[in-house]
């Protein structure tokens, strides 16, 4: 058995959880959220927990036993907390802005940078350089803080572009005068 596969997962109160055959979804104050399980992993309800099993021991089973447990506890806690991923711009003159449904990113460009916000999640920019990505699927949320990430990744001289708000950045001596 995998070692984190076997750590049940508590459901919190104001979420109900359903299993169908191999598909796990949960219903909470965040929305509906449901992820079908791999070949050979199981989940089921007991005491207000759900604990994920396998129909083998082997190592191939043994990781998908563990990713099995991260999906549906990531199902779970979407439904009733959500995820949370925060970027920072560092620049002179970096600024962004929600217009709509769309993001507005001012990098350093000639021009305007206007990302489309999926639907699911929400987009808040505190002060001009902080931008909070919130959703309840974890994967949607993550993809989108890398592609706006990807647009100007930070830079090891200066350390401009944005970066994750926990995210440090190696910086390298620049050229050396005579």
């Amino acid at each position: 058995m995998s070692r984190s596969g076997k750590r049940p997962i508590p459901v919190p109160k104001g979420v109900e959880v359903k299993i169908e055959g191999s598909k796990v979804a949960a219903k909470g104050p965040k929305g509906t959220f449901a992820v079908e399980l791999p070949r050979g992993i199981k989940a089921e309800l007991i005491e207000g927990e759900l604990a994920i099993s396998s129909e083998s021991e082997g190592r191939e089973m043994r990781r998908f036993h563990g990713l099995g447990r991260a999906l549906a506890a990531n199902v779970v806690v979407g439904a009733a907390t959500g995820f949370v991923k925060k970027l920072e711009l560092v620049g002179v003159g970096f600024r962004a802005a929600v217009k709509g449904n769309q993001l507005d990113l001012q990098l350093g460009f000639s021009h305007p940078t206007l990302v489309e916000i999926p639907t699911g999640i929400s987009v808040k920019v505190e002060e001009n350089v902080r931008i909070l990505i919130e959703g309840g699927d974890y994967q949607r949320v993550g993809q989108f803080a890398a592609t706006v990430r990807s647009l100007r990744p930070p830079e090891p001289y200066k350390g401009k572009g944005i970066r994750y708000s926990n995210e440090y950045v190696r910086r390298k001596a620049g050229k050396t005068g005579k």
